[in-house]
C-alpha cells in the first residue's frame, strides 16, 4: 500500500524519514519543528508497536537493508526527502559494551550512509552516544563529505533540557553541498543544546521539571514500575531513546533554513 502524502504539492511542508527510529524520539522532535514524517525504520518488536500506535499511517521498514530508493518510492510516492535522521545502533561505541566500532556486527552506519546516498536528502541528522567521538566520528564526517555533504557534530545532554539524567548525546548535522547549499547559509544552529520545549500532536510543552524532585520510593522488593505491562521493554526503550527536547533545536534550525531557502 502506498502512503499518500500531500507534501509533494506543498513546498511549505518539509518531509522527514527516520532510520533506527526506536520509540520515535527524533520523529517527535522533527514534528515539533514542523516536519512531516513520511517513513520509519525499526527492527525491534516493542518499539515498532509504539511507532504503530503514534504513527499508524506512516510506511515502516523493519530492516534498514530493505529500505532502498525503489522501495521508498513504491511505498511513499516520493523520490527524496528533506531530512533523514537516525540514531544508528550505539553498541559499537557505548562504554556499556566492548566498543569494537567497525568490528561490531551492529555497526550499521554504512547502511544509513547508503540510504543517504540513494535518496539525497537536503539535510541529515545523526545521533549516538558520546563514545562515538573517540571511535568513529572523524570517519563518519569524512564519509559524509565524500558523498557531498558538509557535516558538523554537536554535543547535548538531557539534563541541559530538563531531563533527570545526564544522557549526553552526539548529534551529526549535515547539509548537501550541491545547488541546495543555500540551506547551509540560511541555517543558524544553536550554540548549545537549547532549553526551549515545544508541544506537538503527541504531547510536549511541559514545564521544566524540578531536577531535585523524584518519584516516591516503591515498597521493596518490587522496585520501580512494578506491575506495569511490558516493564522491561519500556525501560529498555526509554534508556535507549533520545530525549526529543535535545534534538528539537536542531530540527527547528533546519526547518527555518529550509523555509528561507524555499
Amino acid at each position: 500500500m502506498r502512503f499518500v502524502c500531500d507534501c509533494c504539492n506543498d513546498i511549505t511542508k518539509q518531509t522527514h524519514l527516520s532510520l533506527f527510529s526506536g520509540i520515535g524520539g527524533l520523529d517527535l522532535a522533527a514534528e515539533w519543528a514542523g516536519f512531516t514524517t513520511v517513513g520509519q525504520c525499526e527492527f525491534a518488536d516493542y518499539p515498532t508497536k509504539v511507532l504503530e500506535k503514534h504513527w499508524p499511517d506512516v510506511p515502516r521498514w523493519r530492516d534498514v537493508r530493505t529500505l532502498t530508493k525503489e522501495s521508498f518510492y513504491e511505498r511513499t510516492g516520493l523520490r527524496t526527502v528533506d531530512v533523514i535522521s537516525g540514531g544508528f545502533p550505539c553498541q559499537p561505541f557505548s562504554v556499556a559494551g566492548k566498543q569494537k566500532g567497525k568490528g561490531d556486527d551492529r555497526y550499521l552506519w554504512p547502511e544509513m550512509l547508503r540510504v543517504i546516498r540513494e535518496l539525497r536528502p537536503r539535510c541529515v541528522v545523526g545521533e549516538n552516544v558520546s563514545g562515538l567521538v573517540r571511535i568513529a566520528l572523524a570517519g563518519i564526517l569524512s564519509e559524509l563529505q565524500g558523498v557531498g555533504y558538509e557535516a558538523r557534530a554537536y554535543s547535548s545532554a538531557a539534563w541541559d533540557v530538563g531531563g533527570l539524567h545526564k544522557g549526553e548525546r552526539i548529534f551529526i548535522v549535515a547539509a548537501a553541498n550541491d545547488g541546495r547549499a543555500a540551506v547551509r547559509r540560511n541555517t543558524q544552529l544553536p550554540a548549545d543544546g537549547g532549553t526551549e520545549r515545544r508541544g506537538g500532536r503527541h504531547g510536549g510543552g511541559a514545564e521544566k521539571p524540578d531536577l531535585w524532585k523524584r518519584w516516591e520510593v516503591e515498597p521493596r522488593p518490587y522496585g520501580v514500575a512494578h506491575g506495569i505491562p511490558n516493564r522491561v521493554d519500556r525501560l529498555k526503550c526509554l534508556g535507549n531513546a533520545v530525549v526529543p527536547q535535545q534534538a528539537y533545536p536542531i530540527f527547528r534550525a533546519l526547518k527555518e533554513g529550509l523555509d528561507r531557502w524555499a
